[in-house]
């Protein structure tokens, strides 16, 4: 097989942000807010913050969805919109989609110092190093005419992942290049992101919604690097051909499966237990360490059993791509190496937090990710 040769200049000169990816941003960006403040969706109340407030998202993610591809494919029908006008200027969205991510959290660092909110939700936390409150942020949950901004951009890249990835789709029809390890990796990606849409409401019990302030390393995770980068497999397919065997085609299915059997297990668990803490684990009583750990379940196996499954599916999305070239892998080694580092985060912070009861938990599960590895 042969691999694709970058022109350096015509990359370089491709990243330049152009004024024709502003319209794309702000008609995606103008749609969401609008889409996510009248469509109907369940009203889900967040986890308790420090003050005893609780915040209200409404999850209408799955319906915006499926609503904003039908209407794009009406525009593509109608000639108003190009299906490949994401895929042709794709270094230029990325470029503009960083530029964006950039002035945004000037605007959240200079709007979270004047603040005089004393709520948990507003209420600045400002440590002197410039740097780092840009980058980890001041408030934990800013809103911008009623919206909270933190779900707001996660669902705006996990929207724009599946866009993109559409996008490309249309370009390999286009050019006759549609192939099996295209079709499955698509498969794989719009199967996740349905899935995430379908049970939005567990984001909100999660660490990044409940407990990280809004900064860079947020909005910039959100809105450049998991649409931009979790797509980079479906890119090199369209330059390049890859021929998979019957054997590894159901072997990709089956890490697919395992991956996602664990990943929504395990977070559906821990969403259940937050709500009921009584709520059975795979029929049984629920275990619970100190009133407040839960045991059981996947939780029983592993201390960050969720991370496993997530790795899982990211190695799925890349498996089509064969094992000829590191490129397609991005995401499933840069995902390892983050959720390794995030899992000593938070193994630091729930000692502090739980203290004796985590050490009774680490002792009953010793296993962080991966029973018997790691």
């Amino acid at each position: 097989m042969m691999e694709s040769h970058v022109d350096l200049g015509f990359l370089l000169h491709a990243l330049i942000p152009s004024w024709n990816s502003v319209p794309l941003l702000v008609g995606f960006f103008t749609y969401l807010a609008i889409a996510g403040s009248i469509l109907p969706g369940k009203l889900v109340p967040g986890v308790a913050l420090p003050d005893a407030t609780r915040l209200h998202y409404r999850c209408n993610g799955l319906l915006s969805l499926l609503l904003l591809v039908a209407l794009l494919g009406i525009s593509v029908k109608m000639g108003f919109v190009s299906p490949t006008a994401i895929s042709d200027r794709g270094l230029e969205l990325l470029s503009a989609t960083f530029v964006f991510s950039f002035l945004v959290t000037l605007v959240l660092y200079f709007s979270g110092c004047k603040s005089q909110s004393k709520g948990s939700s507003l209420k600045p936390h400002i440590s002197g190093n410039l740097i780092h409150d840009w980058w980890f942020g001041i408030q934990l949950n800013p809103q911008f005419m009623g919206i909270d901004l933190k779900f707001f951009f996660v669902r705006a890249g996990m929207m724009g992942w599946l866009l993109i990835n559409l996008s490309i789709l249309m370009k390999s029809i286009e050019d006759g290049t549609l192939s099996q390890s295209m079709i499955l990796y698509q498969l794989f990606c719009a199967l996740y992101i349905l899935d995430y849409f379908v049970h939005e409401e567990y984001m909100t019990s999660t660490w990044d919604i409940i407990a990280e302030r809004l900064g860079f390393m947020l909005v910039f995770g959100d809105l450049v690097w998991i649409p931009f980068t979790f797509s980079i497999q479906g890119w090199w397919l369209l330059r390049n051909k890859v021929e998979l065997t019957t054997a590894a085609t159901i072997a990709n299915c089956f890490v697919f499966l395992i991956g996602y059997m664990v990943f929504r297990g395990a977070n559906k668990q821990k969403h259940v237990f937050k709500k009921n803490p009584k709520a059975p684990i795979w029929g049984k009583p629920p275990k619970v360490i100190g009133g407040k750990l839960l045991a059981s379940g996947y939780w029983g196996i592993a201390r960050h059993c969720n991370y496993l499954g997530d790795l899982l599916l990211a190695l799925s999305f890349s498996l089509p791509c064969g094992i000829s070239s590191p490129i397609p892998y991005f995401y499933p080694i840069y995902l390892l190496i983050l959720l390794i580092w995030r899992e000593r985060r938070d193994e630091a912070r729930c000692a502090e937090k739980y203290r004796e009861i985590w050490a009774e938990y680490r002792e009953l599960v010793p296993w962080r990710i991966l029973p018997y590895v790691y």
